[in-house]
């Protein structure tokens, strides 16, 4: 039997520990329990008393997304159509009319339709305002109330007033079932090479691409394109399940560190995989984020696929929904990820904001080296760069604030209402014409507003109708005219950005994967890749 002998001044000193750590934990629970005390006797106060009505809900939506903001941006609060909008993008299936929208002050505003589905048979367009249904105005409604008219149960019917084009039209739709497919898209590009598109992570997503990959198989598929441009992320097991069809059963897939213990974990492979052997080119944007980036950066790192493209998004962070009172949900960051030779690809530094609240990068603290299982050399601190990276123009603060407009999405409204029909999706190209014919159409576009154009009406309106006309008048065409300089920079990006979002209005979102099958700069220099089976070995050896 063992004896443990300890001094007085050890027990004291263990004695002193555990009251600290008691004293501590019990402060912290004291702290919480107070703050939650002082918000419920605040509110009260303002429910009872208050000069005018106040919307409880909406006030505690408010306080909570203000607690939530200067935390990372996927730590949110759901509330009950919160919720359902969140179950609908992991299960993929809902009731509904097969389209995707804006929601507006003077209604509903149709951004996408999908082909097949009950607003496609309905004859619903993009860029259609919904103004009412079942005869109620949906003017100034909620985002919540908007999107509980248009979802429900299959086969119920409804009416519809819409706005198209100063035309106002009737239209009765009865919904579907509407399973979102996040494999839209796959097809043969020649006689050996095929070619995968994964747009989201959601449930059905490892089944998907295992059924397109056995497809493809079938049909002569010697070596495969899988695109994950665009793809912001979604479920970890999903992700996982992919990396196994082409990786060797009990290998580390990823590794998460977290706070609490029980959520640090090592995820392997579980599973025998498709094809150990299939040469693989894995696209990747600035977009490709979470689960696409698990994915490439696990592909790269065991030297199995060939990365190419842009660097990606750059998020190392896991999520984990925890279920609150009244059918709410948080979803908050519980841990990092780790590819399997050690590299955290998180570029937004969360935890450490300036006084502005401006977020650092890691990378600009200085990134990390890592070794692939052959000896490559990769590194951490902001997303997967690919081993073949394309080159883009970089995008100019103005392009950034084009492309969150919606001034390409109006353009291509236009566009398609004053084109009957344009050529085969194959064959379609938006050339240096239709360039200066959409920057044309920003003169009278009111939704791209440059900051420094914002601050200048602003500026003009304090100047309180003062006789400066002339010279406003000429300081406007200096700033619209630097503002589109400055999105011709971004060109390449901003033609091929009009370019697909005219080619869905004709085509659907297949038209766009068709034209790309043919037409795409870096899916032709993905398959020229996998043609030099000397320069993809190459590649993935010790340079």
């Amino acid at each position: 039997m063992t004896k443990f002998n300890f001094s007085k001044k050890t027990i004291l000193v263990l004695l002193v520990g555990t009251l600290f750590l008691s004293f501590s934990f019990k402060s912290k629970f004291f702290e919480v329990a107070k703050q939650i005390e002082i918000y419920n006797t605040l509110f009260k106060e303002l429910n009872m008393y208050y000069i005018d009505e106040i919307n409880p809900a909406e006030l505690t939506n408010k306080a909570i997304k203000n607690t939530l903001k200067d935390l990372d941006p996927y730590t949110n609060f759901y509330n009950e159509q919160d919720v359902e909008d969140a179950k609908i993008r992991r299960e993929g299936e809902y009731g509904g009319i097969g389209v995707t929208v804006y929601y507006l002050k003077n209604g509903i505003q149709i951004n996408e339709v999908y082909k097949g589905y009950a607003a496609d048979k309905a004859g619903l367009k993009a860029g259609d305002v919904i103004v009412s249904v079942d005869g109620q105005s949906v003017k100034n409604m909620e985002r919540e109330q908007l999107s509980m008219l248009i979802k429900g149960t299959p086969n119920s019917k409804f009416s519809v007033t819409l706005e198209r084009q100063g035309n106002t039209i009737q239209k009765e739709i009865t919904r579907d079932k509407v399973v979102l497919n996040p494999v839209p898209f796959f097809k043969m590009i020649d006689e050996e090479t095929g070619y995968i598109v994964l747009t989201r992570f959601n449930n059905k997503a490892s089944s998907e691409v295992k059924k397109a990959f056995r497809a493809l198989k079938k049909t002569g598929m010697k070596k495969l394109v899988f695109d994950l441009r665009g793809n912001p992320g979604g479920s970890l097991s999903e992700s996982l399940n992919i990396c196994n069809f082409f990786l060797p059963k009990g290998k580390t897939l990823v590794t998460t560190k977290a706070k609490i213990k029980k959520w640090s974990n090592i995820y392997k492979s579980k599973n025998e995989p498709l094809d150990l052997e299939i040469p693989i080119v894995v696209l990747v944007n600035g977009r490709s984020a979470s689960a696409s980036e698990i994915v490439s950066g696990s592909l790269q790192d065991y030297d199995r696929a060939v990365i190419m493209g842009q660097r990606s998004f750059g998020k190392g962070l896991v999520q984990r929904y925890r279920k609150l009172t009244y059918g709410t949900q948080l979803k908050l960051t519980i841990s990092k990820y780790y590819t399997p030779s050690g590299r955290c690809i998180q570029e937004l530094d969360y935890a450490n904001r300036d006084k502005d609240g401006n977020v650092p990068k890691f990378s600009a603290s200085g990134i990390n080296e890592f070794k692939t299982a052959n000896g490559r050399k990769v590194y951490d601190g902001g997303g997967v760069l690919p081993d073949v990276v394309i080159k883009t123009s970089k995008k100019t603060g103005a392009t950034e604030s084009l492309l969150n407009s919606m001034a390409v999405f109006n353009y291509a409204t236009r566009y398609y209402y004053n084109h009957s029909q344009i050529e085969s999706e194959t064959n379609f190209d938006f050339k240096e014409a239709g360039f200066t014919d959409f920057t044309n159409y920003l003169k009278v576009d009111t939704t791209f507003v440059t900051k420094q154009e914002k601050l200048f009406k602003e500026a003009y309106k304090a100047s309180k109708g003062k006789d400066i006309s002339k010279e406003y008048n000429q300081i406007k065409e200096k700033l619209f005219k630097d503002k589109i300089d400055e999105i011709s920079k971004n060109k390449d990006i901003l033609k091929s950005v009009i370019k697909e979002e005219i080619l869905k209005r004709y085509y659907y979102e297949e038209g766009i994967y068709t034209h790309n099958l043919k037409n795409d700069l870096v899916i032709k220099e993905a398959v020229s890749l996998l043609n030099n089976q000397d320069r993809y070995k190459q590649l993935l050896s010790v340079k």
